[in-house]
Parts: C-alpha cells; structure tokens; sequence
C-alpha cells in the first residue's frame, strides 16, 4: 500500500523484491533486485506504474504504460505473476493493465531475423506510381511567381538621383500556378513492396520460466522524492490467492474509513467557515447600525 500524503509531485513509491543473499546494510540503487514494483510520479508528463524484471543481467522494463493513482489517499498495488508467463497489475483491487510477459516486456530476442545472405534485387520496383511520360509540360506554364504590381506609381516626390530607380513594389503574379508536376499513373513495372526473408534467429532459446526466480529474500525502498512523506503498509508476497482476497478486502474497508474520515474533517472545516463568516457578517452589521445611530440628531437637539 501506498500513501503519498504529501501531495507528491516528483518522486517514487517503488518497491524493489530482492533475492536472498542481500547485504542489506549495503544497499543501495546498484544492488541486484529481482522485481521492482510501484509507481512513479515527475510533473503531469511522467507517471507510470513500474513492471521491472531482471532477467540475465539486464533489467527489462514492460512497454505499456500504466497510469498511477497521484491523490493523497491510501492506494493497493498489486503485482500477479503466473507460471504460465502471464501478469497482472491491479490498483485497490481491480484490473488496469494484464497480458503476457512474451509480449509486454523485451526478455528474449526475435525468433525470426532478416536473412543475412538476402537483399532486395537491383531491378526490384517499389514505386506504385510513376511520372505520365506522355504528359508534357504547357509552353505557356512557366511565368515568375511575382510581378510589378501594374496599379502602382512613382512617388511625386521621388528623386532618382537622391532616391535611385525606382522600381514598383512587387505582387503575387494571378497567373502562377506552381511548379509543374507530370500526372501520375499506375507503374506497370510494380512488384509490391519487397519482403525481407525472415530465416530462424542463432541467438533465440525460448524460455519457459520467465515469471521464475531462485530465490527472495528481502523487500527494500530504494526511492528519490522532492518532498518526503510516503507512507508504505501492508506489504505482502504470496502463492496463495485467500490472502491475496484478504489483504484486498482489508484495504478496501480502510479506503472507505479514510474517505468518511477525509468528507468528516472537510464538512467540519466547511462548517468552521461558514461560521466565522456569519460571525463576521454579523459583527459587520452591527457596526453599520451603530453608525447610523450617531448620524442620527438626538431628540432633544431638534
């Protein structure tokens, strides 16, 4: 569970899963994590929930973006990973993101590549169309883009010698319609677009165990935040599905407290306001009759 109830805006909310062996007095951003999990928030540009794996050395980030949740209130993210190389992602107990681990992460290399020993032949032809080799440019197309423009005069006042020549300011010539550009045709040489041959990759060994680890031994917060105050509960890693539905159940009814406890404080303070502001109102009026009364002459004066 994840609570930024600082109102973050920068900074991550991250756990990292690590495998047994961990010096954990010695951890730090370098050390080898199996899965790192959670979201992260920079500015309304960059929010996305974390799917890391390390897989062989490298750490393979998943190529969707989830969306996290960026509000104050308390928040359950959840990682599902099956044998069957599937995943899930959930946020306070439903579904934002699901698929399959061959499919939204980089783990393994294509097992087809572009054959080496195969290019496109010189002669191949890829263009749909061609130029009409019988249309042939008017003789009357080629005009300037601009000319003078033939309702302007020379100035009364202008003085060649002082001035130079004058020359009449230039317009758009009506009579240019562009650069000339021979009608298109069906080229009767087109073989469709060329198709790399695809031949088996040397380098592809499939992998069955994707979702699979040795090995976890500690859980650890490994985070840069511009204003501190995450708060982290309820941390739980488990094969069994009962205290999964738990833990959700038990978020749920603290999501519903907190949202009762949050309205509470809010029509308390919205109570508080309007008070004060009657208050205020009140004392206000009162001033103005007091006002009034000594603008009044007394009695006895008239």
């Amino acid at each position: 569970m994840v609570k930024h109830e600082q109102d973050i805006d920068c900074g991550g909310g991250y756990v990292k899963l690590f495998p047994a062996g961990l010096a954990q007095g010695d951890m730090s951003g370098d050390s080898k994590y199996n899965i790192m999990f959670g979201p992260d928030v920079c500015g309304p540009s960059n929010r996305k929930v974390h799917v890391i794996f390390e897989y062989k050395g490298d750490n393979k980030l998943i190529k969707k973006t989830i969306q996290p949740k960026t509000d104050t209130a308390s928040h359950l993210y959840t990682l599902k990973v099956s044998p069957d190389n599937t995943y899930e992602v959930q946020i306070d107990g439903e579904k934002v993101e699901s698929g399959s681990l061959y499919e939204d992460w980089d783990f393994l290399p294509a097992k087809e590549i572009n054959d080496p020993e195969s290019s496109k032949p010189a002669d191949w032809v890829d263009d749909k169309q061609m130029d009409d080799p019988s249309d042939t440019k008017p003789e009357d197309w080629d005009v300037p883009q601009h000319i003078a423009d033939p309702e302007a005069t020379k100035p009364e006042d202008w003085d060649d010698e002082m001035d130079g020549e004058w020359e009449a300011p230039q317009i758009d010539n009506p009579e240019y319609k562009g650069e000339w550009k021979a009608k298109r045709i069906d080229n009767p040489e087109y073989k469709g677009e060329w198709v790399h041959p695809q031949v088996p990759n040397p380098e592809f060994e499939d992998d069955s165990e994707l979702y699979a680890y040795d090995s976890f031994g500690a859980v650890g917060f490994d985070l840069w935040q511009v204003k501190s105050g995450t708060i982290f509960d309820s941390v739980l890693i488990t094969d069994d599905e009962a205290a999964l539905a738990s833990q959700v159940t038990a978020f749920k009814a603290r999501a519903e407290g907190e949202a009762a406890a949050k309205k509470k404080a809010e029509d308390a303070e919205a109570a508080a306001k309007a008070a004060e502001e009657a208050l205020k109102k009140e004392a206000e009026e009162e001033e103005e009759e007091e006002e009034e009364e000594a603008e009044e002459p007394a009695k006895d004066e008239l």
